[in-house]
C-alpha cells in the first residue's frame, strides 16, 4: 500500500494553490538516514539521493557516475552492427558523406559529433539542416537530391529520419544509402533505411530510449571506432573530447537525466570548461557567463542561442559554430546567433501575452480544457514551442500552439508534463488521418495540420488525455526536500548538493523550504517582469532572491506588496559568480501564509 504524501510546514495551499509535500516518504527517510551513517555524507545530501530512489548499494555511483560504469555495449541497440560497419567502410574507402539533421540542439550538436568524428579522418561531410518554415522537420525528397547531385553516397539523418519513408525512399532510388540515427517514436512501418538506430523503435530493447539523439550518435561512434579497430585502423578518435557536445544536447533536450545521461553530463561539463570547442566557449562569452559552466548555463544561455538560428534566422548557423575550430569565426557566428536570440525573446514575449489572454479565457473560471491547443495568423512558426512551454507552466496542463499560414495551415509544437505522453498521442493523431503530419517523444512533439483538421485535433486530444492530465496534474503538489534558514544557505552547502547533480528531467531539482523569512527590498527587473529581493531570517541573514517571471503574478503580488509579511518561501539554490566571488542565490518557486 502506497503511502500518502506527508505535508511540509502544514501547507496545504500556497498562494499559487499548491499543496507542500515532503519528497521523503517513510521509507526514504529510513534510507536516507541509512546513507549518511555508511557513506559519511551530509545528512542533506543523503535526503536528495534517497528521495531520488537511490538506494545504499547505488548511493557511491550514483555520486560518481562514470561512462565505463554506466554504458552498455553499444551493439545492444538494434542495427548498431550494420550500421556502424557501413560507416566504418564509408570512412576506410573515402566516400562522399553528407548529413542532414534537425534544427534544434540536438539536432546540431548530433551533426557537428559526426562531422568532428568525420574530419578526423579528413573526412569533411555536406551538412544540410532544414528550414523550420520552408522545409519544416525531417528529410524530404528535393534536400535528398541536393545531397546526392552533390556526390554523398551515403546519407546520414540525425535526430530525424524516423518517420521519413518517402524521403528515404527517394535517396535510395537514386542509388544512395541512407543510415538513420534518431531518438524519436515511430510506429511499426519504419522506412526501408540501410540501417536505422533508435531506442525507441519498436523491436528495439536497449531500454536506452531516455537518451537524446547525441547521446545515440556518441553510441554510434564507440561502435564505429571498435568496427574500425577490427579492420585494423589506429589512431582513432578521442570520443570522450567530444562530451560537451553529448552534455549540451542531453540538457537542452530536456531527456531524464537518469543512468548514462547522467555521466554524459557530468563528463561533458568537465570538458566544457576546458573550453575545446570553440563555438561553446564563444557562446557563453556571448551570453556573459560568469563562473565555470553548468546544466543552467547550458539550458538557459547557450542553448537558446543555438536555437535561435533555427527559430528565426539561418538553421544551419548552430551546427557551424558547433564545427568551427577558428576562434574569430566562432565569435562572429556566437555574435549574431546573440542578436538573433534577443529578437526571437521579443517576439515570444509578445506572442506569449497574446496567447495567455486566449488560454484564460477558454480555461475561464472552471476546470477548463485537458489539453491547450491554441493557434494564431499572428505567431511565427519560430516560437510556437516556446509558447507551449510556457502555457504549459502557467496553466499546468499539455499545450499546443499553433502557427497558421494564410491558406490555413498550421505548424506547431506541443510540451507536456510528466505523466502524459504527447508524442505517442500525436503519432495515433497521424495514424487515424486527424492530422496531416507530427511526432516527437513523451514531453514534446511537433504537428502540421491542414485547413478543418484544428478542431477535431483538439477534441481527440481531449478525450485521448484527460485521465492521463487529470492525475499528473494531481501530482503537481511541491515536493520538498529539506528545510533551511538563510543563515544556513552556504557556498559550501550548495557544492555539497551539486554532487547529487546534474539536475532536471529525471532528476529534480532540490527544492527548499525557507519557514518564516521575509522579502525585503522587492523589484521587477529585466523584459521578463522578474521580481529580486532579499530573504531575511530572524536573526538578521540575507539571501540574495530572485522570482523569474512572477510580475502580475500571486507570487508578484505578494512580495511587492506584503513587504513586511513573514512567509514560508520554497525554491532552489544556486551559486552566483559576481566580480571572481561566489554568492548564494535564491530562485523562488512559490510561498505561502503560515497558519496561525
Amino acid at each position: 500500500m502506497l503511502e500518502a504524501p506527508r505535508p511540509f510546514l502544514d501547507v496545504s495551499r500556497s498562494v499559487t494553490g499548491r499543496a507542500w509535500t515532503d519528497r521523503l516518504d517513510g521509507n526514504a527517510t529510513r534510507m536516507a538516514t541509512a546513507i549518511a551513517q555508511r557513506s559519511g555524507i551530509s545528512e542533506i545530501l543523503a535526503r536528495i539521493i534517497a528521495a531520488r530512489e537511490v538506494t545504499l548499494e547505488d548511493a557511491e555511483k550514483h555520486l560518481d557516475p562514470t561512462i565505463r560504469g554506466l554504458m552498455p555495449d553499444p551493439s545492444t541497440l538494434t542495427a548498431m552492427d550494420a550500421l556502424a560497419d557501413r560507416l566504418a567502410k564509408a570512412i576506410a574507402d573515402n566516400e562522399t558523406i553528407a548529413l542532414f539533421g534537425d534544427y534544434d540542439v540536438d539536432g546540431a550538436c548530433s551533426c557537428a559529433l559526426m562531422a568532428r568524428y568525420l574530419n578526423h579522418f579528413g573526412i569533411n561531410p555536406q551538412v544540410h539542416i532544414p528550414d523550420r518554415i520552408f522545409e519544416g522537420y525531417g528529410p524530404n525528397s528535393a534536400a535528398m537530391d541536393k545531397l546526392i547531385d552533390g556526390g554523398a553516397s551515403l546519407i546520414i539523418t540525425l535526430d530525424c529520419g524516423t518517420t521519413s519513408d518517402a524521403p528515404i525512399a527517394h535517396a535510395r532510388a537514386r542509388g544512395a544509402d541512407v543510415l538513420v540515427i534518431d531518438h524519436h517514436l515511430s510506429d511499426h512501418d519504419l522506412p526501408n533505411a540501410t540501417a536505422l538506430v533508435n531506442p525507441n523503435r519498436p523491436d528495439d530493447i536497449s531500454g536506452l530510449g531516455y537518451l537524446c539523439a547525441a547521446g545515440v550518435t556518441f553510441m554510434v561512434l564507440v561502435a564505429v571506432n571498435r568496427a574500425l579497430r577490427l579492420r585494423g585502423d589506429t589512431g582513432l578518435p578521442d570520443l570522450l573530447k567530444l562530451l560537451d557536445l553529448v552534455a549540451l544536447a542531453t540538457i537542452c533536450d530536456v531527456v531524464p537525466l537518469v543512468g548514462l545521461n547522467r555521466a554524459f553530463v557530468v563528463r561533458g561539463l568537465e570538458v566544457a570548461r576546458r573550453g575545446d570547442n570553440k563555438g561553446i566557449a564563444a557562446l557563453a562569452l556571448a551570453a556573459r557567463v560568469s563562473g565555470p559552466l553548468n546544466p543552467y548555463h547550458l539550458g538557459f544561455l547557450v542553448g537558446p542561442r543555438i536555437n535561435a538560428g533555427g527559430r528565426i534566422g539561418n538553421a544551419a548557423m548552430g551546427t557551424e559554430l558547433l564545427t568551427v575550430d577558428d576562434e574569430h569565426h566562432a565569435l562572429a557566428l556566437a555574435a549574431r546567433l546573440d542578436e538573433l536570440n534577443s529578437e526571437r525573446q521579443r517576439i515570444e514575449i509578445e506572442a506569449v501575452e497574446e496567447a495567455a489572454a486566449v488560454a484564460e479565457m477558454e480555461i475561464g473560471s472552471g476546470e477548463g480544457p485537458p489539453v491547450l491547443v491554441l493557434a494564431s495568423a499572428n505567431w511565427h512558426p519560430g516560437v510556437v514551442g516556446l509558447i507551449a512551454a510556457r502555457l504549459r507552466e502557467r496553466f499546468e496542463r499539455p499545450t499546443f500552439a499553433i502557427a497558421l499560414q494564410p491558406d490555413g495551415t498550421g505548424t506547431g509544437s506541443g510540451r507536456s508534463m510528466p505523466g502524459v505522453d504527447l508524442g505517442r498521442a500525436v503519432i495515433e493523431a497521424v495514424e487515424t488521418g486527424l492530422i496531416a503530419k507530427g511526432g516527437g517523444h513523451a514531453m514534446a512533439a511537433g504537428v502540421t495540420i491542414k485547413p478543418g483538421q484544428l478542431g477535431p485535433f483538439r477534441s481527440f486530444l481531449a478525450q485521448a488525455l484527460s485521465l492521463d492530465v487529470t492525475a499528473a496534474r494531481a501530482m503537481t503538489a511541491l515536493k520538498i526536500d529539506a528545510a533551511l534558514t538563510a543563515r544556513g544557505a552556504t557556498v559550501d552547502l550548495i557544492h555539497d548538493i551539486e554532487r547529487a547533480g546534474p539536475y532536471g528531467s529525471g532528476n529534480p531539482n532540490p527544492v527548499f523550504a525557507f519557514p518564516a523569512h521575509r522579502a525585503k527590498f522587492p523589484q521587477i527587473v529585466g523584459k521578463g517582469g522578474h521580481v529580486s529581493f532579499t530573504l531575511t531570517s530572524g536573526d538578521g541573514a540575507r539571501l540574495k532572491a530572485i522570482a523569474f517571471r512572477a510580475a502580475n503574478t500571486p507570487i508578484g503580488d505578494a512580495l511587492l506588496r506584503e513587504t513586511d509579511t513573514a512567509f514560508h518561501f520554497a525554491g532552489g539554490l544556486s551559486i552566483d559568480h559576481y566580480q571572481g566571488r561566489e554568492q548564494v542565490q535564491f530562485r523562488l518557486t512559490d510561498l505561502a501564509r503560515p497558519k496561525g
